[in-house]
């Protein structure tokens, strides 16, 4: 045997040429199953073969080449989410014994919790009275009153498990790096860096008003940011930039995820952190835990604060990373910049990086309110979507909304009756057409994902919206700038000749506000944002015999 470093593998590497054998490996029981399942497969079709005619056909016409598509492409769906707690529910002998025998102490620490509260609110307010000029740094000895705030905020963590905190490395100098960021795992998150590092923080605008901790947060002369507004991100992140510039305010601590995880995953990072330029000091949060995930995931705050009430005692741990300097040699940009910090940070952690954002939250939310099975199923990684097709996470919301409304199966998947019952049309070759372009897989159902992908595709084409403008204008002509429900019908009636009045009617009410009974342009062009899916019913009137040279000409 030949001599082996420790560094040689221990297979040798198998040629990439050698072909692949795949058994499949059926029971008999499986196998006669199967034989009749399609065989009453067989004759449910040859019973219902107009229901199930575009699933068959895989090469069908592409609905939206007048727009440009070349076709649609949908990312496999992620198998990891990143926002599951793993003990949402109280299991196991040993858990329950655990938390019958805590709760005399969960009284004792419920009472120190909020006694520690109400004694930092009140030293809070102190420090706080009189004070008007929150522009500027707070003075001195309003710092030092907010000790007794810092205090009992570690008397806090005392009261919820974290009798000690194991930590490795430090905090660098406020000069060297004024921007702290930290992955974002649990509530208690915040309240270690208020005690170990008294930061400006950037928050949402509605924890301001959170009784006890909107007092608290303004002390730290909090930047508030609406994550849904341009403009308030913008004046966030000229805030961000002043304050570290200027070596009188505290660090800046961010948690570029903008939600907090499940901390075996690291999400997309936002940019507000990592515009302003300077010096970035990553710092790693660890919750290890056997029976307890700590991580305030897809849980209710209560229930998480009751198990942490009633636990000997829970594990953190703080580790602060080198510091990561922007690159101005090469002028690098925030996205480039942040791509770099999260993967330090990911590495330390030993996690893997996703494209999911606060806007998979909004959709996992949504999925689980409407009370679907796996709503994990819903998430699409948005980050990837928004910088893909520039939707916004309200938007994904609309949409999985009218997702909701085709009764997806348990496992989050529509069939083709239910999608053309929502979208107001009938089986026909030009709605089979418009299922098949999304339902990229071919197998007779599609998920949010594909819809998402697929709405959003279409919208994204360059000539959609002046196509939007021209269907308008051909619908309303002598129309006095509106459209009627009959000159709506003519124009449907060329894509799908046999439609009749109740089915039209059925469409005509999706573009028309209620009570009214023309459409208006503000009001169509609003209808097909929402259902982008339907400008393929406009396509044949853009190009039919009279107009269509002028027409394409238009577009074009």
């Amino acid at each position: 045997m030949a001599d082996l470093d420790l560094s040689s593998p221990l297979l040798p590497p198998q040629s990439s040429h050698r072909p692949h054998v795949v058994l499949n490996v059926l029971d008999n029981d499986f196998s006669q199953q199967s034989a009749s399942t399609l065989s009453h497969n067989h004759h449910h079709h040859n019973s219902n073969n107009n229901n199930h005619a575009s699933h068959l056909n895989h090469n069908s016409r592409n609905p939206f080449e007048f727009l440009g598509s070349d076709g649609l492409t949908v990312p496999a769906p992620s198998t990891i989410d990143p926002f599951r707690n793993n003990t949402p529910n109280i299991e196991g002998a040993y858990e329950s014994l655990k938390i019958l025998v805590c709760l005399p102490i969960a009284v004792v620490r419920l009472v120190l919790f909020g006694v520690c509260l109400l004694v930092g609110f009140i030293a809070t307010k102190l420090a706080l009275q009189g004070w008007n000029d929150k522009h500027n740094p707070m003075p001195r000895w309003r710092s030092r009153l907010m000790w007794i705030t810092r205090i009992c905020a570690r008397f806090i963590l005392f009261t919820f498990g974290y009798q000690w905190i194991k930590r490795k490395g430090k905090p660098a100098p406020r000069e060297i790096a004024p921007i702290v960021v930290s992955n974002h795992v649990s509530y208690i998150d915040p309240i270690f860096y208020f005690y170990e590092l008294f930061p400006t923080i950037v928050a949402a605008e509605s924890h301001d008003s959170i009784p006890f901790v909107g007092t608290i947060i303004r002390a730290m002369q909090v930047i508030y940011v609406n994550r849904f507004s341009q403009s308030s991100r913008k004046q966030a992140v000229n805030e961000i930039k002043r304050k570290a510039s200027c070596d009188r305010f505290p660090r800046v601590l961010l948690f570029p995820e903008g939600t907090t995880t499940s901390g075996k995953v690291i999400i997309s990072f936002q940019l507000g952190a990592f515009i302003p330029g300077y010096a970035i000091q990553p710092v790693i949060i660890r919750y290890p835990h056997v029976h307890f995930d700590q991580s305030w995931g897809h849980i209710s705050l209560a229930k998480l604060m009751f198990r942490m009430f009633t636990q000997f005692h829970n594990f953190m741990e703080i580790e602060y990373l080198p510091i990561v300097q922007p690159l101005d040699n090469c002028k690098e940009n925030p996205a480039q910049f942040a791509k770099r910090t999260s993967y330090a940070i990911a590495t330390a952690l030993n996690v893997v990086q996703t494209f999911h954002s606060y806007g998979d939250l909004m959709l996992l939310m949504k999925a689980s309110q409407s009370k679907q099975e796996k709503p994990s199923n819903y998430m699409v990684e948005m980050a990837c979507v928004e910088s893909s097709f520039h939707v916004s996470s309200s938007d994904a919301v609309a949409f999985l909304d009218k997702f909701l409304l085709m009764n997806p199966d348990p496992s989050g998947r529509v069939k083709i009756q239910d999608f053309l019952r929502v979208m107001r049309l009938r089986s026909c070759t030009l709605s089979e057409e418009i299922f098949g372009f999304i339902d990229v897989e071919k197998n007779g159902s599609i998920t949010f994902k594909q819809f998402l992908y697929g709405s959003a595709h279409v919208m994204r084409q360059p000539l959609f919206r002046r196509t939007c403008e021209l269907a308008f204008t051909n619908c309303s002509a002598g129309g006095g700038g509106q459209i009627s429900k009959e000159q709506l019908g003519d124009v449907i009636r060329l894509s799908i000749p046999d439609l009749d009045d109740n089915e039209v009617d059925e469409v005509f009410k999706l573009f028309v506000s209620e009570g009214d009974g023309r459409v208006s342009k503000d009001n169509f062009m609003c209808c097909l944002k929402k259902n982008p899916l339907l400008i393929a019913l406009f396509s044949p009137c853009l190009v039919n015999a009279e107009t269509g040279d002028r027409m394409l000409e238009e577009i074009v």
